[in-house]
């Protein structure tokens, strides 16, 4: 079941001007020697002040000026005991680790209703998820590398799929048309991505802060994913995910997976989800039920982070990862959409 929680409120403090980015970074869809599982284990708990900081964030816009926005943070703060895992197993390759487990979505009545159409492209070669009527949630790597802004963000554009009409394109000799989606594509009108995300503010990259919000031009009418506090593996039937995205190595198509977590601390997911790059920044969401209803519904609860590559004992290992919706990114993300609302109180 869906629980309503107290969800912490998030203000902004003041909002200053910053120099324009130069946009020159190299967009990297597989992250190296980042703090990986072993390393979260041996993290601090951020106090009060650290959080601030941390969940201040910088807005980019469409003209190419940025600005930051320093934020308080008030009302209940959780305080986990230590930024721990559950559960230990093994590490191993798995971005397709033996049978490939992906479904691709050919059939248009599934590929553009609910919840297969929330799945949308970001120009830089990332997915994301909608929403809201104007946002998009993704993986900030997908648009900045921690120190600077990555080619083709300044002109960011996302991607929603429609189904070729059937007077689009030619018909193969002999052949049928095919159901791969096209694009609709539109204007990235502001972005948002937190301050945790940034070298010199964490001294690394931190996993813990890959998610950005992107604002788009135009509001479009499809239903879109709510968002949800991540529940602890425990509480998840089967410890069960799933998520829609973009995978380079299927080209045009829409790739679905689900898996079960296997490992997690207080701000990331650990599993085995078969993922090629593209499918970085998905929606990853749950199917629960709605208190004191018979009814269920899908609720994103974390951002696919990719498949990442870190230093253990000094060797590089791998595993695919994906940043928890926690209280705290629930009320940062909810003050992107909708500011300072009462919408933004319980989750």
């Amino acid at each position: 079941t869906w629980h309503l929680k107290k969800i912490p409120q998030i203000v902004s403090r003041r909002t200053f001007s910053l120099d324009s980015p130069k946009f020159e970074a190299k967009p990297k869809l597989e992250l190296n020697s980042v703090c990986g599982i072993e390393c979260q284990r041996k993290l601090p708990v951020p106090n009060l002040s650290d959080l601030k900081d941390l969940l201040s964030y910088e807005t980019v816009f469409e003209n190419g000026t940025r600005t930051l926005t320093e934020v308080n943070v008030l009302g209940p703060v959780l305080d986990p005991a230590r930024n721990t895992t559950t559960r230990r197993s093994p590490r191993k390759k798995r971005q397709i680790y033996g049978t490939d487990s992906r479904f691709s979505i050919y059939d248009k009545r599934f590929m553009t209703n609910f919840p297969f159409n929330t799945a949308v492209k970001i120009s830089t070669g990332c997915s994301g998820v909608l929403i809201s009527p104007k946002h998009v949630l993704t993986a900030a790597h997908c648009l900045h590398n921690g120190k600077d802004y990555v080619k083709g963000s300044k002109r960011l554009r996302v991607g929603l799929m429609r189904t070729k009409s059937r007077g689009d394109g030619r018909k193969r000799r002999g052949g049928k048309r095919n159901g791969m989606p096209s694009f609709q594509w539109t204007r990235v009108k502001s972005t948002h991505i937190p301050k945790g995300w940034f070298k010199g503010v964490s001294g690394d990259i931190a996993l813990d802060y890959d998610y950005a919000v992107l604002e788009l031009k135009r509001p479009h009418k499809r239903k879109y994913m709510e968002l949800g506090i991540s529940p602890t593996i425990k509480m998840m039937p089967g410890s069960m995910i799933h998520f829609s995205g973009f995978d380079n190595d299927r080209s045009g198509q829409l790739v679905y997976r689900f898996c079960s977590i296997s490992d997690e601390s207080n701000d990331l997911f650990y599993q085995y989800c078969d993922a090629e790059p593209g499918s970085t920044g998905s929606g990853v969401y749950l199917r629960l039920k709605e208190p004191n209803k018979k009814k269920w519904k899908r609720k994103i609860i974390a951002v696919f982070s990719g498949h990442q590559w870190v230093d253990v004992n000094g060797e590089q290992q791998d595993y695919n990862v994906a940043v928890r919706i926690t209280p705290l990114k629930y009320a940062q993300i909810c003050f992107w959409i909708h500011g300072n609302d009462e919408t933004c109180t319980q989750g």
